[in-house]
């Protein structure tokens, strides 16, 4: 009992080193692809092991802050910003056994603890008494909330349409095969749900766009950007905490990944059915 609750509460975490170790580097490489550029080559083999070295270089570095920064707040707006987006993990259902919780509410739970993010954001750019950081973190903060509204519109449609609020329930629903997935129709609809294709198409580009903003992603970059305001909202911070900013954005990147599978996608249920309830009932 106690080593399957360790391993439900580290696998997110683990989770999120993972993908921000991958989509750094692919984001890094493909970017300079398109641009015609190599991109990091030196350390491992094409690169592949840069962020661990750059991750080595952040843990040694100095923790520094401007003398006219606001301490306390300056401090705190890291770990905030963590707490926010691992916390979210906690209801996500990676199986039908890998869930850190089952509660009745959980998307209910997401949109609520994702909100810390704009606490902790407008923490960040303040305490920094930097205005680049204060622009930065002013754009993110209004872009989120911008686009909370139709993210949370398409959520309670998906929690009118399945009748729960459990992200669980959800991926139950669209069990067996992909024309069950949300994105199609559904399952348990009928001859109706071929009625609800074209919507559901429809709600799925809004959210898709909606978490694309909200996660600061091009063509939604302007919080971070380079040319205008140097890095954003983080622009003062530096080692370990400017390692915690990032390790939150790719961790949101997969956490609202994983709400759009489960609301359209069939979340951890396999497309060809019998192996997704094979892996399920492991």
């Amino acid at each position: 009992m106690i080593i399957s609750s360790l391993i439900v509460a580290v696998f997110p975490l683990v989770n999120v080193l993972i993908v921000c170790v991958v989509g750094v580097y692919l984001e890094r490489k493909v970017s300079a692809h398109i641009q015609d550029r190599l991109g990091p080559m030196r350390t491992g083999w094409h690169g592949s092991l840069q962020l661990i070295a750059d991750f080595i270089k952040l843990l040694q570095k100095e923790d520094i802050a401007s003398t006219q920064a606001d301490k306390p707040l300056f401090t705190i707006a890291p770990v905030l910003v963590f707490t926010g987006g691992f916390a979210a993990y906690a209801t996500i259902p990676f199986s039908s056994k890998l869930i850190g919780s089952e509660a009745e509410v959980g998307i209910f739970y997401v949109i609520a603890v994702s909100g810390i993010a704009v606490i902790s954001i407008l923490m960040a750019g303040w305490s920094g008494n930097n205005k680049y950081s204060l622009l930065g973190a002013m754009r993110s903060a209004a872009q989120i909330i911008s686009y909370e509204i139709p993210t949370a519109l398409v959520v309670l449609s998906m929690v009118m349409l399945t009748g729960t609020l459990s992200l669980g329930k959800m991926s139950e629903m669209q069990t067996a095969y992909f024309w069950n997935w949300n994105l199609f129709g559904g399952a348990g609809f009928g001859a109706a749900k071929f009625l609800l294709i074209p919507f559901m198409v429809v709600g799925f580009i809004i959210i898709f766009i909606s978490t694309l903003a909200e996660t600061n992603r091009t063509p939604f970059d302007i919080p971070e950007a380079e040319s205008e305001l140097v890095a954003g909202y983080f622009t003062e911070y530096a080692g370990m905490k400017y390692a915690m900013f990032m390790l939150t954005e790719y961790g949101n990147m997969f956490l609202v990944s994983a709400i759009v599978s489960i609301l359209f996608l069939g979340g951890y249920q396999s497309p060809i059915g019998y192996l997704g309830n094979s892996i399920g009932a492991e």
